[in-house]
């Protein structure tokens, strides 16, 4: 059997100003209708060899990841939930931990969850066929073959072939990002892959490995799961011991030391999406070489990537460049200096401004709510309430609230009073009032909140109780 963990713990920063640290690329739909984290768990659903996958993710996103399996049609073993970000090598540490009580003999498929592979078939039909070589003690990755000469992605060297029917080699090295010369030399070398990292092997293999390289850190590991707790339906690794955990990927952790580390060529269509420019790459374009998303019109336009979400976006004399236009944000840059955009994040992030946070519509368990505007003493935000979701029951200490439904049916608990309130409805929540909204219906909930106070702040919030287990969260409704 092959358990597949799916990493999904990613910031996707170069993906700014639709990618956010609340909501990030993995969980968009940039490739197509479904998202990236689906089409992961998709399609590895259509293969018996695979079982359901263990999910790694972080605890800010796991309502996401719970919602968006629902949407699939799909169950995870296990969704285990990260308290802080520590890297590729511990969270695949902790996910064979896990795997092991689930079956000791599994093989572990370790693939991220924000790769686009075009042919699905290709993919299983490698995995299937390097199964024999990590029961055999190899830990593999897979190399993709690659197509021109990629600045953005590291390389594996090949090294000697190994002694099997498959298609394998042993790994001469680990190369970082080149400069453009550099992966031109790669390309034509023959002998230099992509590094995908994508791996596939035997839990108690990988383990051995960590806890001989890196024992401080497999030590970290293993008392974050031995002292974690379930909470619903996910696993919570402590805080605390996964907090001393040291940081690293399963490249610098694990594989650069192994003598029985193999490489195995993949040619799938791969992309890890890891800019707009290897956005530009995979998507559909028109005549003038133009990828257009949303209500965008051109004049002069070629070799662009232009994508609107909500107002119209009008473009003229542009020649490979992009163009990303957010409600509350619009990023402009040459398509070959993409790779730059991480560095906005951070001088964003540096500024503390919530543009690299989140955005105006930030998503929740039971729904999703929407900043239309704010002011200095009020703020006026669109609500929306999933059928049969219940916020938390909560007061506030500085602001008072005025809901009035436009979609859909309410039921409000008021102070000691319960009321259904229907379109063109509405209720005054005062300063201090006991408060919970619930959606009774079968269709969306949808209301207009204007918030009125001296302080409009997320965390002016007192949660009394709440279905979802948030208690301990920041703040939120």
């Amino acid at each position: 059997m092959i358990i597949p963990v799916i990493l999904a713990g990613g910031s996707g920063t170069r993906l700014w100003p639709l990618s956010r640290q609340l909501y990030p690329k993995q969980f968009l739909p940039l490739v197509g209708e479904r998202t990236l984290f689906q089409e992961t768990a998709l399609r590895l659903s259509s293969d018996e060899l695979l079982a359901s996958p263990i999910i790694v993710c972080n605890e800010d996103h796991r309502f996401i990841v719970a919602e968006q399996m629902r949407e699939s049609g799909l169950t995870a073993s296990k969704i285990i939930l990260e308290p802080t970000g520590r890297n590729t090598a511990p969270a695949v540490y902790i996910a064979a931990r896990v795997a092991r009580t689930l079956n000791p003999e599994a093989l572990l498929l370790v693939l991220p969850a924000d790769h686009h592979i075009k042919n699905i078939a290709t993919l299983l039909d490698t995995v299937r066929t390097s199964a024999s070589i990590a029961q055999d003690g190899n830990l593999v990755t897979f190399g993709i073959k690659p197509e021109y000469a990629e600045t953005g992605y590291g390389y594996i060297e090949q090294g000697t072939k190994i002694d099997c029917a498959e298609p394998a080699f042993r790994i001469s090295r680990f190369v970082e990002k080149p400069d453009k010369a550099t992966a031109e030399q790669y390309l034509a070398s023959g002998d230099h892959l992509w590094n995908s990292g994508m791996f596939l092997f035997r839990a108690e293999d990988y383990m051995a490995e960590l806890e001989e390289h890196n024992p401080r850190m497999a030590e970290a590991c293993r008392e974050a799961v031995d002292k974690g707790r379930a909470d619903l339906d996910f696993y919570r690794l402590d805080r605390e011991s996964f907090e001393a955990c040291p940081s690293d990927s399963i490249d610098y952790a694990v594989m650069e030391h192994v003598r029985n580390g193999a490489v195995v060529p993949l040619d799938a269509g791969w992309s890890d999406v890891g800019s707009w420019g290897a956005l530009w790459d995979i998507k559909d374009k028109d005549d003038g070489g133009n990828v257009t998303i949303g209500d965008v019109v051109t004049h002069d336009v070629h070799g662009s990537y232009l994508h609107s979400t909500g107002r119209l976006l009008a473009v003229v004399g542009l020649k490979d460049h992009v163009v990303v236009e957010t409600s509350d944000a619009v990023m402009v840059s040459p398509k070959d200096r993409v790779q730059d955009v991480k560095k906005i994040v951070d001088t964003l992030k540096g500024g503390d401004r919530l543009e690299a946070f989140s955005h105006k519509k930030v998503y929740r368990p039971w729904g999703a709510y929407e900043t239309i505007n704010i002011e200095k003493r009020f703020q006026v935000k669109r609500i929306t309430v999933k059928p049969g979701a219940i916020l938390s029951l909560q007061k506030h200490y500085h602001r008072a609230e005025h809901w009035i439904v436009v979609k859909g049916t309410a039921v409000v608990t008021r102070g000691d009073e319960e009321i259904v309130l229907k379109e063109d409805e509405s209720t005054y929540i005062p300063l201090g009032y006991v408060h919970r909204l619930e959606n009774p219906g079968k269709i969306d909930l949808e209301l207009i909140e204007i918030q009125t106070g001296s302080y409009l702040g997320e965390d002016d919030i007192v949660r009394l109780d709440d279905m979802y287990g948030r208690q301990g969260d920041i703040p939120t409704k």
